[in-house]
């Protein structure tokens, strides 16, 4: 999945609109105006889409965090340079506040069956020999499930 795609999918299923958006940016650290988000959310064949870095990402992340959950006493966290699914997986898991049983029933909601073994070996470290790649499907699947569940009368 691009960073794009799950920007969009994040924004579709809260509802945010684009000053929640760019509040959420700017918890996690990093000033944005309208037209970024805007040329972030298009679909890839406009004219006017723009690509979002990896490190953008990760600080929309983590200021959805801070959104979802509160502020964290401490240093703020350092966005990572190269995301990958397993991270962004990761960020949504901390800001739901999910723990593995309802992960497993947000992916079951749309018809894929992982076990928790599996789900654990996505939040290894990479170096740890259980740890395990999460694919597009897995992330695409559990954002339709946190879709299905926080905005339940989308009808897609």
């Amino acid at each position: 999945m691009t960073n794009n795609d799950v920007l969009r999918s994040i924004r579709y299923t809260f509802d945010f609109n684009d000053k929640k958006m760019i509040t959420i940016f700017e918890l996690g650290g990093l000033e944005v105006s309208r037209a970024e988000v805007s040329d972030w959310l298009k679909q890839e064949d406009d004219s006017a889409y723009k690509n979002c870095a990896d490190t953008k990402l990760a600080r929309f992340l983590n200021g959805l965090i801070t959104y979802k959950r509160g502020k964290k006493d401490g240093p703020e966290p350092i966005p990572e340079k190269k995301l990958n699914n397993n991270i962004v997986f990761m960020k949504l898991k901390i800001a739901l506040n999910l723990k593995a049983d309802e992960i497993l029933e947000t992916i079951n909601r749309v018809g894929i069956r992982i076990s928790k073994h599996e789900l654990s070996a996505f939040f290894r470290r990479p170096d740890h020999k259980h740890f395990r790649q999460c694919k597009d499907q897995i992330l695409r699947n559990f954002l339709k499930g946190v879709q299905i569940k926080y905005r339940p009368d989308s009808s897609s």
